[in-house]
């Protein structure tokens, strides 16, 4: 049994504001929507003066994805006024897959669409992808008082995972004053990880309290795979709460609260 106390509400898609951005490297994009569509179908971008803002759950409930990412990250950045844009990430993410090496991306409302334009050195895409009502949205992050952070190098937590989804669909962690711990078990093995802080693996952990917690092994993967290779991944621990995971994509924040895995009485 998962359990995430984490209230989903409804809100409305607001559209009536103009908006272009552009950004110079299409695939740069790609990869911030191909971090969000790993656990979303369907999502709000919230286009401010500041930046572009998203926050979502899954379709499960068990896991949400916080996404941000400041004005100057753009070549263009015309925002008149706040939007709110509703979009499929799913459909979102297969149009930017699309994207080429050394190709430009524009994007800007178009009634109820939005217009997205691939730009090469010597051709042009265009697509529209239709505006929707998001009725199940997060708006804000859950209020946790950590007990334990834990900052990995990406590549080998990777790699972590990676052995660990062989022998289970569930994986634990525990935290001590100098020690970072990882333990999964299944029929055929189990397989258990000890380490300091400080070393190539475990760049910084700061621990309050001693914590421990399971989760879905299948939804943490999927949340760290799009982390790019040579980042940092920050864990944020306490004993039977979420767990907030953090990392950045370039300019771009995300942090995603996975529901632990509670052993039913």
């Amino acid at each position: 049994m998962f359990l995430f106390l984490y209230e989903r509400i409804d809100v409305l898609l607001l559209c009536d504001s103009v908006f272009e951005i552009k950004i110079d490297d299409a695939r740069y994009w790609r990869d911030c929507i191909g971090s969000i569509a790993t656990l979303v179908d369907e999502g709000t971008f919230n286009i401010s003066k500041e930046g572009i803002t998203l926050k979502a759950m899954d379709p499960s409930g068990i896991s949400m994805v916080s996404f941000s990412i400041p004005n100057k990250a753009f070549s263009k950045y015309e925002v008149d006024k706040q939007a709110a844009v509703g979009v499929s990430i799913e459909n979102f993410n297969k149009i930017l897959s699309s994207a080429r090496n050394s190709e430009q991306l524009s994007m800007k409302d178009s009634g109820n669409k939005l217009a997205i334009e691939f730009i090469g050195e010597n051709s042009r895409r265009r697509y529209k992808l239709p505006m929707i009502e998001v009725k199940k949205e997060a708006d804000k992050e859950p209020k946790i008082e950590f007990e334990s952070q834990v900052e990995l190098k990406s590549d080998p937590f990777k790699e972590v995972l990676k052995d660990a989804t062989s022998l289970s669909n569930l994986i634990g962690f525990k935290t001590e004053k100098d020690n970072f711990k990882i333990s999964a078990k299944g029929d055929a093995a189990e397989l258990e990880e000890e380490h300091a802080g400080n070393t190539d693996f475990v760049k910084k952990m700061s621990v309050s309290k001693p914590s421990a917690a399971t989760f879905n092994l299948e939804y943490l993967d999927r949340i760290v795979r799009t982390c790019p290779q040579g980042n940092t991944v920050q864990l944020s621990i306490k004993t039977e709460e979420p767990i907030k995971i953090d990392y950045k994509i370039g300019e771009a924040s995300l942090s995603y609260y996975l529901a632990p895995y509670m052993l039913e009485n």
